[in-house]
């Protein structure tokens, strides 16, 4: 963190810090506001409220998400292959920032936080869509809904990961030989 950066970044940059440490539920304005080296009223004047904070901190979450699979998907692969690197990617992601993947699903703390996630999620969805779609291309099944299959799938993959239940129940599981697997059944 750096103290010349506008006070809107530092924000957001110590509340991303912190996150993995306390997790999203004890994410609270008086310790990012200490990690930012701000008062604790600062917040307000980008922040109205405690939500609106949490959602940047998710969008946040969400753009090194993109950032990842726009590295995961080149252009020179096969539309399978591209979807097999974003869908370890998404679980690798969970696994590597559980706190993160968790904030960047939990409505119940983001609804009404005035920011636009999904206007960040939905053409990350529509490009994941698109990709399953091309995928599949000779099956009878909607697009849509075996996108929506196939991603709630991975999701519970990846939540499992996020929260170490995997490994609790299949310490010996290969996380990219279980993501081909759900790969596999949803496109064929």
């Amino acid at each position: 963190m750096v103290e010349s950066e506008p006070l809107r970044e530092r924000l957001v940059g110590a509340a991303v810090d912190l996150l993995e440490e306390v997790g999203a539920a004890q994410l609270g304005l008086r310790a990012i506001t200490r990690a930012a080296g701000v008062s604790h009223g600062a917040p307000r004047r980008h922040f109205p409220t405690h939500r609106a904070l949490l959602a940047a901190v998710a969008a946040r979450g969400f753009a090194d998400l993109i950032a990842r699979f726009a590295a995961a998907d080149p252009d020179d692969e096969s539309p399978r292959d591209r979807l097999a690197r974003m869908s370890v990617e998404y679980v690798e992601f969970a696994g590597e920032r559980p706190e993160m993947f968790t904030l960047m699903f939990r409505h119940d703390l983001l609804e009404g936080s005035g920011e636009n996630l999904r206007a960040t999620t939905l053409p990350l969805f529509a490009r994941y869509a698109a990709l399953v779609n091309e995928a599949a291309q000779h099956s009878s099944v909607d697009p849509a809904e075996r996108a929506i299959a196939l991603w709630t799938n991975l999701h519970g993959i990846a939540t499992l990961q996020a929260n170490r239940s995997l490994r609790l129940i299949a310490p010996t599981t290969d996380i990219r030989a279980l993501v081909n697997r759900a790969l596999e059944l949803h496109l064929t």
